[in-house]
């Protein structure tokens, strides 16, 4: 019984004991400079880096998007193929409208009055013959003959889209030069959900009047959100014309980088633009951005017919992409949290070089 009380003391006198460390006191100026130094580094350390830098009293939030398009203009050709042509909007993108995306057609290859029926395989493809095991060629069925496809060639008859279209390169310059006049309005909203936020690249200063007129430049319009086909892939360091040719894929990247604690119309918009294919003037096989589509139509003996053309054009991606912060109690509690413990570490580096460098004389314990 008396074990058991004396037990019960003992618990109890530890659990109500307070006890303090002992306090040393080094005068050294050594030991001295190196503690204030040391305390310097990491002060500066939470306040310049973590909160001012970093901005760790803020919480943060990604941005959700939202993009549409509308593209401008018109360009006129003169080809023996069509003739005299006018493009207009409805011509040139395809398809009318693409999720953050859109694509302008720059130049083509066309074939014309195609129709269902036998004709000679084009020369190019008859090579491949001999490494096919299928009786399907690249441009249609064979029917097992061998006719003529020039005085002096002869190829396999296929059952296909007749007459065949030639692999050919493009036209240089391209048919659509006039493209890289065309504009483009790009809309895009924005969200950040967590600060029920919402804003969107047309800032309320921009009125009707004024969008009707401007065009994005980086000195004298930088929130124009109306942009020229030509001004885009220049910045992107790349020449229209010349990649015009064959096509290409562009980035518009559109950053939101947002501190809540300010003012919202310091919340703006910052558009870069880059190439996203690979240009590699070593392998350039396969080069550019292309794809085939047909006009359909009943000819004079009422066949269907079409027309085939293989588009070349540009196509051009708006990448959203950025981040929101506001003033938080957690972060900045837990940041300076952070700091106050690696301060705590300060007495630890210094009591370890005391011990090492110090002269034992010198250290009073109180």
């Amino acid at each position: 019984m008396m074990k058991t009380r004396g037990c019960c003391a003992s618990i109890c006198q530890c659990f109500f004991e307070y006890s303090t460390p002992k306090i040393l006191v080094i005068r050294s100026f050594k030991v001295g400079t190196l503690n204030r130094i040391t305390q310097a580094l990491v002060i500066a350390y939470v306040i310049g880096y973590v909160c001012v830098l970093n901005k760790g009293y803020q919480d943060t939030d990604a941005v959700l998007s939202s993009v549409t398009t509308k593209v401008k203009g018109i360009a006129l050709t003169n080809t023996s193929d069509l003739g005299l042509r006018i493009w207009d909007v409805a011509d040139y993108v395809i398809p009318p409208q693409e999720e953050n995306s859109f694509f302008v057609l720059t130049n083509l290859l066309i074939t014309l009055n195609q129709t269902q029926s036998h004709c000679p395989e084009v020369r190019h493809f008859f090579k491949l013959i001999l490494y096919l095991t299928s009786d399907h060629l690249p441009s249609g069925v064979q029917t097992g003959k061998c006719v003529k496809y020039s005085a002096v060639d002869k190829t396999c008859e296929v059952l296909a889209w007749c007459p065949l279209e030639l692999d050919k390169e493009p036209p240089n310059p391209p048919m659509l030069a006039d493209a890289e006049n065309f504009t483009v309005l790009i809309k895009n909203s924005i969200r950040y959900p967590k600060f029920n936020f919402n804003k969107r690249n047309i800032l309320p200063y921009v009125n009707k009047t004024y969008l009707e007129q401007c065009v994005f430049n980086r000195i004298t319009d930088p929130d124009c959100p109306i942009f020229r086909l030509k001004d885009m892939v220049t910045e992107a360091n790349e020449d229209f014309q010349t990649m015009a040719v064959h096509g290409g894929v562009m980035g518009v990247q559109i950053r939101w980088e947002c501190d809540l604690d300010m003012p919202s119309s310091w919340c703006v918009p910052r558009y870069t633009f880059r190439r996203l294919d690979n240009k590699d003037p070593v392998n350039n096989v396969a080069p550019g951005y292309n794809f085939r589509f047909a006009k359909y139509y009943k000819n004079g003996n009422n066949e269907e017919t079409r027309t085939l053309i293989k588009g070349f054009g540009i196509r051009f991606d708006v990448i959203v992409f950025g981040q929101a912060g506001k003033f938080n109690i957690v972060p900045t509690l837990l940041n300076v949290g952070t700091g106050l413990a690696l301060l705590g570490l300060v007495n630890i580096v210094l009591l370890s070089h005391a011990v090492c460098v110090v002269v034992m004389a010198t250290v009073y314990i109180c």
